[in-house]
């Protein structure tokens, strides 16, 4: 088990944790704070290394990191699932909107079992399951 310990000093002020995740080597830290819209990426020690942000990223909830570092966020309030890159800067590539039918996405997850994203929804029995090519 890899522990990734943030000196309190070191995490910017106002950052307020919804969700997070660690990267599958343990040297990074992912933080979703839906009062910022905003993804932070810590390192092991507490050291903010980027801050990404995006209108497709508003009220940012779910957050996973697959086993091949790949980052997934949801975006609430855009209905949006994203894929940032590792380095916790850049989206990569938008995977699911609305039109895809998300609607209020609290989580989201890599299956390498199914090459599948799953997604679960605000305010919805169901789940969403994306086949990944």
């Amino acid at each position: 088990m890899t522990t990734v310990s943030c000196a309190a000093q070191s995490v910017p002020s106002k950052i307020t944790v919804y969700k997070c995740a660690v990267s599958s080597t343990g040297d990074r830290l992912y933080i979703t704070s839906t009062v910022q819209d905003k993804l932070h990426t810590l390192a092991r020690d507490g050291t903010l290394l980027a801050t990404f942000t995006d209108p497709a990223l508003v009220g940012p909830h779910g957050l996973h990191v697959t086993p091949a570092g790949q980052v997934l966020v949801c975006g609430y309030w855009p209905h949006t699932v994203l894929q940032v890159g590792w380095e916790g800067e850049s989206k990569v590539a938008n995977l699911a909107t609305q039109e895809d039918g998300v609607r209020w996405p609290q989580s989201v997850c890599y299956s390498s079992t199914t090459s599948s994203i799953i997604v679960g929804q605000d305010l919805d029995d169901n789940i969403l399951v994306f086949r990944v090519e």
